[in-house]
Order: structure tokens, then C-alpha cells, then sequence
């Protein structure tokens, strides 16, 4: 299994695909293209994600823009197909009160409304393209871990419908949790949130490529992008010896982002690891006595949170913090962490195998939120703080209209450089020391 940290390595060329669940369901196409000439697009894109890939589709089909996405490795290598299917209606990591405090309540709420937005439009797009990425249930759940965090939850709750207006929330009392949702013990109540819900982000992610290269987007893969110096106003990359040229450059690599390609990006976010288990299918048994009657998905309120969901054959998807150093991050330590955490939640799964196990990085801005951001030629979308599959959507719309000097919302997360991280390669010592207090916070309240 890799060790790969893109905090310390060049970049993710070479590295082994995940063991995931759902490249278990659903394997990578085997037809991997690479460039043979020299070209020249209106745009190129770094990056074969969620963003890149839209943002790529949205550019050939509304500008009518010549475009080619470059993926170091393998569409379906990053976040994009690691990620546990959240669908959430939610990115970064700032409350909306802290959003409010930060830039006053009409920001904010504009703010909140693009988050809002990445899920009315992934809807779109799954309806419209009759997209099969396994969606379930509609409902988001935030479970509280103690009285104080539900306490924390209803004020956030209260707020939220004031300032925002947001209609789609509601409280689910402890009483109501266990009847209608799950039997977990020392849990408090929850806030449910109608807007978001589960799928399978692999097969997400094939669609969306089929999709582009429908559209007569070049999609180059194992194709590690060199960013060369500047002719004019021509931005130069070098892949695998040969030269592409395009009037504009778009760097949507996200956490797998290559350290040395452009200066817009380095240094610009912290990678987190992430890890997810998943067990065998529950029996009917085991359902009834975990008290699981939803395939929505959930998350508890914990500084260093858990998050989980039924699939739909009935697995249970387990998810939490992974090892602070990627050199770490297969050490069988932290799976046994991650599934002593969930037979703490599920005692009744005390003895469940685990099928799959495996991790990956997500990107966490220095100011806690997204930054989608064009200027001189460049742009690029990093930041969704493990939070990325329904927002990228709203990502890829804005980068691309910026691409095309088309006017977007004057919000902090459109208008503004992502903060270079200071002493970045110092920065796991400043996690691990935020671990340590966070694991004490969430034993204390």
C-alpha cells in the first residue's frame, strides 16, 4: 500500500489505486490515454476530479472551449473516488454563526447559499445525464456526542433558520433518533438537514468522465503535468516529453495537487489524512440490534468527528481522522482506532469483519474555507476540507465562468487568494498537537 504525502512528495505519479469498496463495485476502465504531440487548447486543466472534470465538461459544452485534463495518474486515484459519498449541503469548516462573525450576515448568507447550490445542482446533473451512482435516501444527520454539543447543535439550529432562512432543518430529539434513525448509545438528539445524501462517489466520477469525453475533451491520464516557463501570454506544460500550450490554466488537484507545478497553489493547504473502513453486509439481526433503520448519512459533532452510512447492500460505512504523518498511515494501529470507534457507537458489531479499509488526503485552507480563484491566466479550486462532492459542482460552474471572464458573485470564496500556509512542512507538528486537544475536548464535552 502507498505512503504518499503530498505534503513531503513531488507528486502522486506511480502511486497504487485504493483498495476502496467502491473500486470494488465498480472497477477502473483499463483505457489509459496519454499525449503523443505537441497541441494547443483554450484551456488546460490539471486535475481529473470532480472540479476538474465539470469544469472541463462546463467549458466544452457552454463556451464552446478546446480543452484537455491532465491526471498525474489514474481518473479515480484522488479524494474524488475515496471519499465516503457524502453528499453534503455544506463545505469548508466554519459554522454559520463563525461565517457571520467573519463577513457580516448578508456575506455569509450569499456564502451559504452557493453551499446550498452544489446540491440542488449535482441533483441536476444525476437527473438530467440519468447519472446510476447508487443515490439513497435524501437527509443529512449531525448526532450529537453529549448534551453540551446538542445544546451547540440547537443554537446553530436557531441561528441558521434566523439568518438564513433555511427551512430544510429540523431537530430530532433522542427520543425520535432512536425510533425513527439508530440506537446508538450516549447520543443526544440531532439535527437533521433535508438537503443532502449518499451515493457512490466512484461511480460518480465515470460518469462525469464519460460525460466529457462526450463532449471532445482530451482526458490524458498517467500524464504528469511539468509546468514550463511562460512564451507570452501561452502557458507551457511538459507531459511525458511533449509540449501542450493553452491560452489559460486551471490547477483542480485538490489535496493530490503536485508541490512544484505553479506557485499559485504551493504551500496554499494543509493535506489531512482521512480513513474509512467498511464491514461485511449486516444481517437483519444486526440491523435490529444496532437499531439502523436509515440509509442516510450521519455524522456525529465531535472535534475530530465520525461519519457513517448504510449502503445499500447493508454494509456499514465507517469513517475518522487517519495517521498524522502519510509514512504512517498503514500502520495497523489507526484501522484499530477507527474500528474501536465504531464498535463503540455499534457495540452489537463488537465482532463484525472489516472488508475494506483504506484512506486518503483532504485539503484544509488556512482560513477554514473553499477558494476558487482565477487572475492572470490561472486559476484553481482547492480547500473543501473533506466536504467537496456536492460543492465541486458549484466550484467547476464559478471556475469556469471566471475562465471566461463572465461575472460571479463578489464572495469571499470567489474573490480572494487562498493564505499561504506558513512553515507548511512544520505544519504536521501543529495537527498532531491539535489532535491531542481535540481528543481531550471531545472526552470533556
Amino acid at each position: 500500500m502507498s505512503t504518499y504525502d503530498p505534503l513531503y512528495q513531488t507528486n502522486c505519479k506511480n502511486q497504487p489505486l485504493p483498495s476502496s469498496y467502491w473500486a470494488s463495485q465498480f472497477p477502473l476502465e483499463a483505457d489509459i490515454r496519454q499525449p503523443t504531440k505537441a497541441d494547443r487548447y483554450d484551456v488546460i486543466i490539471i486535475g481529473g476530479g470532480f472540479t476538474g472534470l465539470l469544469t472541463a465538461f462546463n467549458l466544452a459544452t457552454m463556451h464552446n472551449q478546446k480543452v484537455c485534463v491532465l491526471e498525474a495518474n489514474q481518473v479515480g486515484f484522488g479524494a474524488s473516488a475515496r471519499n465516503a459519498g457524502f453528499a453534503l449541503p455544506t463545505t469548508g469548516r466554519l459554522t454559520p454563526l463563525n461565517m457571520v462573525k467573519i463577513w457580516g450576515r448578508d456575506i455569509a448568507s450569499q456564502v451559504y447559499q452557493e453551499y446550498q447550490n452544489g446540491v440542488t445542482r449535482l441533483e441536476g446533473l444525476i437527473q438530467e445525464h440519468n447519472i446510476d451512482c447508487d443515490k439513497q435516501s435524501h437527509g443529512y444527520l449531525k448526532i450529537a456526542h453529549s448534551k453540551p454539543a446538542m445544546e451547540t447543535l440547537h443554537q446553530g439550529y436557531e441561528f441558521a433558520k434566523k439568518a438564513f432562512c433555511d427551512e430544510k432543518l429540523s431537530v430530532i430529539t433522542p427520543n425520535e433518533l432512536k425510533e425513527h434513525y439508530l440506537n446508538m448509545p450516549h447520543t443526544h438528539g440531532a439535527v437533521r438537514n433535508q438537503h443532502g445524501f449518499g451515493l457512490n462517489p466512484l461511480k460518480l466520477l465515470s460518469a462525469y468522465k464519460a460525460l466529457v469525453l462526450q463532449a471532445g475533451v482530451d482526458i490524458f491520464e498517467h500524464s504528469l503535468a511539468e509546468h514550463m516557463p511562460k512564451i507570452g501570454n501561452t502557458h507551457v506544460v511538459k507531459v511525458n516529453d511533449v509540449l501542450l500550450r493553452a491560452n489559460k490554466l486551471l490547477i483542480t488537484s485538490n489535496a493530490y495537487g503536485s508541490k512544484r507545478f505553479h506557485p499559485a497553489i504551493n504551500h496554499k493547504y494543509i493535506p489531512i489524512l482521512s480513513s474509512i473502513l467498511v464491514t461485511r453486509p449486516l444481517t437483519c439481526n444486526e440491523l435490529a440490534e444496532t437499531g439502523l433503520k436509515t440509509h442516510q448519512v450521519m455524522m456525529d459533532t465531535r472535534t475530530l468527528k465520525y461519519y457513517y452510512r448504510l449502503l445499500p447492500d447493508n454494509r456499514l460505512l465507517f469513517g475518522g481522522r487517519g495517521a498524522v504523518y502519510g509514512k504512517d498511515q498503514n500502520k495497523q494501529t489507526y484501522q484499530s482506532h477507527l474500528k474501536d470507534a465504531m464498535q463503540n457507537g455499534f457495540p452489537a458489531l463488537n465482532s463484525i469483519e472489516t472488508d475494506y479499509y483504506w484512506h486518503g488526503y483532504i485539503a484544509a485552507t488556512l482560513d477554514d474555507h473553499p477558494h476558487i480563484y482565477f487572475q492572470d491566466g490561472v486559476g484553481y479550486a482547492i480547500g473543501y476540507c473533506g466536504a467537496g462532492v456536492a460543492f465541486s459542482t458549484q466550484a467547476a460552474y464559478r471556475l469556469s465562468q471566471m475562465t471566461m471572464s463572465l461575472d460571479t458573485p463578489s464572495l469571499p470564496i470567489y474573490q480572494s487568494a487562498a493564505p499561504k500556509v506558513p512553515f507548511a512542512r512544520l505544519s504536521r507538528l501543529g495537527q498532531l498537537g491539535f489532535y491531542h486537544y481535540a481528543q481531550l475536548k471531545d472526552r470533556l464535552f
